[in-house]
């Protein structure tokens, strides 16, 4: 990514119109993946649900209909394991006829050539400084050389982006500004009309997007905690901002 993404968006200039009274927005990510069983650095890798995360999909859908919640809309990535959970959670609302738009902009951040190791593999690879650096919102993991079979350049799902827009490892603040046109453009246009939106995304992506959300500082985003399967329910006010914070994670939350 090139080094605008270093910049920090502002969400005023995306939510300062007003709303015809307000909207719900759930945030969802995708149940547990085989690499998050594994303890492996997934990014961009499109990797499965595992068991785990299947039934931890099917909760998500129960939790979510068994507290009268229902969605208007529903975007996600275009990673199986986001697709996946959006699949299941709506067919157990029984909501699968509304629009689901998947989008690459709410991919997971890309961790360049840490993708598909462990920890511990990673350290001795890489050292242990260079990973702890990716934790920061402006560290970028070691980048991927465009030639490696990794690189999403060789995804003819990815064949429409710009050279600027294949990531070769993303910092937060990168995964930030490639998430922010597709937020301010497409999501907030639903939520401006009074929908309920469902995004079903990933661990980083959300994360950023709590962040702008909530006003938090660079420094405490990366400890922003956003389990698999759990859904956040999120009321807003006619200024996008947060007037209610629900977290679904047991029957009679």
């Amino acid at each position: 990514m090139d080094e605008r993404a270093q910049s920090e968006p502002e969400l005023a200039s995306v939510g300062s119109r007003s709303l015809p009274g307000g909207a719900t927005l759930t945030l969802l990510r995708h149940g547990q993946s085989e690499w998050n069983r594994d303890r492996r650095f997934a990014g961009w890798a499109d990797v499965d649900l595992s068991g785990v995360g299947r039934i931890e999909a099917e909760r998500a859908g129960s939790l979510l209909l068994g507290s009268g919640y229902t969605f208007d809309c529903c975007f996600t990535s275009v990673l199986q394991r986001a697709v996946h959970t959006s699949e299941i959670v709506l067919r157990k609302m029984g909501l699968e006829d509304i629009p689901v738009r998947r989008d690459w902009r709410l991919n997971e951040r890309h961790y360049g050539a840490l993708e598909g190791l462990g920890l511990w593999s990673a350290v001795r690879r890489y050292g242990l400084l260079r990973v702890l650096r990716c934790r920061r919102f402006v560290g970028r993991p070691p980048a991927l050389d465009a030639g490696d079979r990794r690189f999403p350049g060789h995804d003819t799902r990815y064949a429409s982006l710009s050279p600027q827009e294949l990531p070769r490892g993303e910092s937060l603040a990168d995964t930030q500004a490639r998430m922010l046109p597709y937020w301010s453009g497409q999501i907030v246009a639903e939520l401006r009309r009074g929908r309920s939106v469902l995004v079903v995304s990933h661990k980083n992506t959300l994360r950023v997007l709590v962040k702008m959300l909530e006003g938090r500082d660079d420094a405490r985003m990366p400890r922003t905690r956003i389990p698999t399967g759990v859904p956040i329910v999120l009321s807003l006010d006619a200024a996008l901002a947060i007037r209610d914070r629900r977290v679904l994670e047991g029957f009679g939350d």
